[in-house]
């Protein structure tokens, strides 16, 4: 099915199914790792917010409606991962900021850990993926303009985290420069 909007090559569009009216996806399309994602995000928000033990916000999060749609494993590893490397991923995060980081908002904050904690750890996930599942929760979770601030940040990171898939897709005109 496609719709009467054409691609740069001229060929039409495929209309995508599973979005709400503002773009982000609907719960029913959302993968196991995009529900662990949001979760993860939720609970990260908890902790930059509110400081909240991560073991409290761990069993909180988990007793959410809907978690068991979510892959508990890759949630453990972006919640925990990215408390126990908070530091570390900052200090990634810091050089790409045109701000102080407590200037920028923790939904933001919490989605580019989890973006630069998946370009570490999470390798079986293409960055690609990484970029766009975090644009995505951006979108959905955060400020207006947050998901091109996220957007700027991880695509100036992946080069440097994941250097030999930036290059091959670089290689294959499917990354931008």
């Amino acid at each position: 099915m496609t719709d009467d909007i054409t691609t740069d090559s001229g060929k039409p569009r495929q209309t995508r199914t599973g979005l709400k009216a503002t773009g982000t996806r609907k719960a029913s399309a959302k993968s196991n790792r995009s529900r662990a994602r949001e979760f993860a995000l939720q609970a990260l928000y908890q902790y930059l917010v509110g400081r909240n033990d991560p073991t409290d916000i761990d069993h909180f999060t988990r007793d959410l409606a809907g978690f068991h749609k979510a892959d508990a494993a890759h949630y453990d590893a972006l919640l925990h991962g990215s408390i126990n490397e908070s530091a570390e991923l900052d200090a990634l995060i810091l050089p790409l900021l045109d701000r102080k980081m407590e200037e920028i908002s923790p939904v933001e904050h919490a989605v580019m850990w989890i973006g630069v904690y998946e370009f570490k750890h999470c390798l079986d996930v293409p960055w690609r993926v990484v970029l766009n599942e975090c644009i995505e929760l951006a979108k959905e979770f955060g400020g207006t303009d947050g998901h091109k601030y996220v957007n700027a940040v991880l695509n100036g990171l992946a080069p440097s985290l994941r250097p030999a898939e930036v290059e091959a897709d670089r290689a294959t005109g499917k990354a931008r420069p």
